[in-house]
């Protein structure tokens, strides 16, 4: 049953925290706020290496929060539920005062990749794959047993060891809780038996104890303390009934909860996500399985996941040293010159691969690349459009391991938003994956947002929850476009092969 009132989702990124005040009669979101302005820093101690500070996050929840409640003139009393999204496959460790110990190790950090492949043969190809679906790789897991190898001293303060996600819930309820995904995320869940993997903790040398409770990812979690009210500007009190990382929260704001279904989104880094009814894995462990959202003890729901890590991160970069006197050019002209230049971009080819260890090159550090400029017939149109079309094509070179294990589709779903507002990326990434593109009016925010009315009981269903959510585009593939888009890729990968060889 509908009612009035607000609910709040927040969606925590390493580029920034985004809010959204989410009206719980119309599905529709009121307003939304974004902090800060411009992406916030990684740390990078060594190369491969990515931190952040759990406490700016934070920061950075608060005044996203404030500035949503203002933007809207929404009274505190009005918001009824919390739902968050978080980057996947953080490292945040508390002690027992619940403060952080150190600096969180972010998804794209590469330091724990060979603790994980040593993790992966010790347990046994068979048991990683049939058991954890992935090889434990960098993921949290591997990062936990890198500070008990190399940070001792940080490891003995530990009280419980927690995804970023977790860490702001902690920061709201003051409580240590997880979720099942979350678990996945972190490659600690053993979905054989349905339950944490103590062969992968005893082979990793990690304590049980340090993990956190779980609680179910639609539910009640905990509730707003005084305190964090008082920093955040609402009631005590309020319940945090959803949480969950950001690719699986960005495919259920799009509603994609059913096999065959699936979703994408190109921000920091870009994915292709979907969902399946199996135990689904890649034999060479190049692409990810977690469990999705909506999974429960009857029904297997789990999501299936290829990721570039260097996509929204790589046109940053190239915004930032296209700058002319200090000024950085807008993405909105980026993508103006990007449109001058043919499909494949007269030869160019850009290999979008330098923010850490990439899975679905088999955790190799390729960076990133520039193939084939002419300094007499290529200009700054011929590279700009070479990078968006070298993230689509690193896309497809994944998309196209989803269909070596039986995962296809004719439609993927995303929100219109970063690189799916250029229309260049747009167009290569329909016709060179082959796929109907659809665009909703929704980001993780949002979805969040809603996750959190149905886990707080205010949505009867999912079907309720997702009134407000409106198809605002659609592309289809172009005939006359595909087989130029088809050399294109031809072209780019055997660039790729080439370089791999090299490494």
């Amino acid at each position: 049953m509908s009612q009035s009132g607000y609910l709040l989702g927040l969606d925590i990124g390493s580029s920034s925290v985004k809010a959204s005040l989410v009206s719980i009669s119309t599905g529709k979101s009121v307003a939304s706020s974004q902090s800060p302005a411009e992406e916030m820093p990684m740390v990078a101690l060594q190369p491969g290496w990515a931190e952040q500070d759990p406490i700016v996050w934070w920061e950075h929840a608060v005044k996203s929060t404030k500035a949503a409640l203002l933007k809207a003139s929404v009274k505190p009393e009005t918001v009824l539920a919390i739902g968050i999204a978080y980057q996947m496959h953080g490292l945040v460790l508390v002690d027992r005062n619940l403060a952080p110990l150190r600096h969180s190790i972010i998804w794209c950090d590469s330091r724990a990749v060979q603790i994980g492949e040593k993790a992966f043969a010790g347990l046994g190809k068979d048991y990683s794959l049939t058991h954890l679906l992935n090889s434990p790789g960098n993921f949290t897991a591997s990062k936990l047993s890198w500070i008990k190898n190399f940070e001792p001293q940080t490891y003995e303060k530990i009280y419980k060891a927690m995804l970023p996600g977790d860490f702001i819930a902690l920061k709201m309820t003051g409580e240590v809780t997880t979720t099942e995904p979350g678990l996945s995320e972190g490659i600690f869940w053993d979905f054989e038996a349905k339950g944490t993997s103590q062969k992968l903790l005893d082979q990793l040398g990690i304590d049980r104890s340090l993990l956190a409770m779980v609680v179910p990812t639609f539910s009640k979690q905990g509730e707003l303390s005084r305190t964090a009210a008082n920093e955040l500007g609402l009631c005590p009190g309020i319940p945090i009934s959803y949480r969950a990382g950001d690719q699986p929260n960005n495919a259920f704001s799009l509603s994609v909860l059913n096999p065959g279904e699936t979703a994408a989104t190109a921000g920091t880094s870009g994915v292709v996500y979907s969902v399946t009814d199996k135990n689904a894995f890649d034999p060479q462990s190049r692409i990810n399985s977690f469990i999705h959202v909506n999974n429960d003890k009857q029904t297997i729901r789990n999501g299936v996941l290829l990721c570039v890590n260097g996509t929204g991160i790589q046109n940053s970069w190239l915004r930032k040293n296209l700058s002319s006197n200090g000024t950085l050019p807008d993405y909105t002209a980026m993508n103006v010159i990007a449109a001058r230049a043919p499909i494949g971009s007269a030869g160019v080819a850009v290999l979008p691969f330098g923010n850490g260890a990439e899975r679905i090159l088999g955790n190799r550090e390729l960076q990133g690349a520039i193939h084939g400029i002419n300094f007499n017939s290529h200009d700054q149109s011929h590279l700009l459009r070479a990078a968006q079309e070298g993230i689509v094509f690193a896309l497809r070179y994944g998309f196209d391991i989803l269909e070596e294990i039986g995962l296809k589709t004719s439609v993927i779903k995303a929100g219109n938003a970063n690189m799916f507002l250029s229309p260049v990326f747009k167009d290569a990434f329909v016709n060179t994956l082959g796929a109907r593109l659809e665009l909703y009016d929704t980001d993780g925010a949002k979805g969040a947002a809603l996750g959190a009315g149905i886990g707080a009981g205010i949505y009867a269903s999912y079907q309720e929850a997702f009134k407000g959510l409106n198809q605002i585009e659609t592309i289809e593939t172009n005939s006359e476009k595909t087989d130029a888009y088809a050399s294109a890729y031809l072209h780019w990968k055997k660039i790729l092969v080439n370089s791999m060889l090299l490494t």
